[in-house]
């Protein structure tokens, strides 16, 4: 058992939490913005909350985050009240944040200062592989601290690799974020063809995801953007923010990434439909107005 902080408890911060707790056997202490929230979930998962980053982080042994972007991040870090001022020695800050590679390059370099150690680890799987404990998580940082954080990560995930120095597991979301931005615009296409051929739309998804076409999104998406819902996960405003960081990127390190820019654009245009928090499936939305 280790001594464990959760700083952030959104819809993937409070699962990802309640499984150190209750699948970890971890002693578990959390901080939110909305003190609220982190007394309830200390109510439900019988732990521990703190006023402050700073007091839930103090003399832990690792400190898990997930908040909402690089501001976020360096204001639970190194702002006021921030935990790396209470961390001790040796201590492993675990952020699931989906941010910067620059951002994850900065605080592992101020970590290091400390006498600590930083470990940008963004996941994948959204909020139904955070409530069930089998998120995918790609991990930038030191290999000693990743081996020592590894068995802990594991109460909420089922694959969690090390993908090289800090900043790494950024860049392994970016891509991750990469490939399904083209792939969501490729099913929607296919549908909204689908529909417009007079085709029973079921019954193609049902052949074709047998074969070359098939994909996680398909299989899990294809239902729901057929009959025109989209409240089923990761939504357009977070994408958007994530599909910025990619182009940021891109324009550093010189990838092209014309796919990436163009289905950027079209979130924006489902924004301006109203649909900040669909899901990103709704690109088929924008085919169908």
């Amino acid at each position: 058992m280790a001594t464990v902080t959760f700083i952030g408890l959104g819809v993937m911060g409070y699962p990802m939490a309640g499984h150190l707790k209750t699948r970890g056997g971890h002693d578990v202490t959390v901080f939110n913005r909305n003190g609220e929230k982190a007394k309830k979930w200390a109510e439900q998962f019988h732990g521990k909350h703190a006023p402050t980053p700073g007091e839930a982080a103090a003399d832990k042994d690792f400190v898990f985050c997930c908040v909402g972007n690089d501001d976020d991040l360096r204001a639970v870090t190194i702002g006021e009240n921030g935990a790396f001022h209470t961390m001790k020695k040796g201590a492993i800050f675990v952020d699931h944040t989906t941010a910067s590679a620059e951002v994850a390059r900065e605080l592992d370099a101020e970590a290091r200062k400390r006498g600590l150690h930083f470990l940008d680890a963004p996941v994948s799987g959204g909020q139904a592989g955070a409530e069930n404990g089998v998120l995918t998580v790609m991990v930038g940082g030191e290999s000693e601290a990743f081996d020592r954080a590894k068995p802990v990560i594991e109460s909420f995930a089922k694959m969690v690799g090390l993908m090289g120095p800090a900043g790494a597991g950024q860049l392994t979301k970016m891509i991750n974020q990469i490939c399904i931005a083209g792939l969501v615009q490729g099913l929607a296409e296919g549908i909204h063809f689908g529909k417009k051929a007079g085709l029973d739309i079921e019954k193609v998804i049902e052949v074709i995801s047998k074969g070359a076409a098939g994909s996680w999104q398909m299989e899990n998406r294809h239902k729901t953007m057929n009959a025109g819902k989209y409240d089923f996960g990761f939504a357009v405003d977070w994408m958007r923010k994530d599909l910025g960081i990619c182009l940021d990127e891109a324009d550093r390190n010189g990838a092209q990434l014309p796919v990436t820019a163009l289905v950027d654009q079209f979130y924006k245009q489902v924004q301006n439909m109203g649909g900040n928090r669909w899901d990103t499936s709704s690109l088929l939305a924008r085919l169908e107005k």
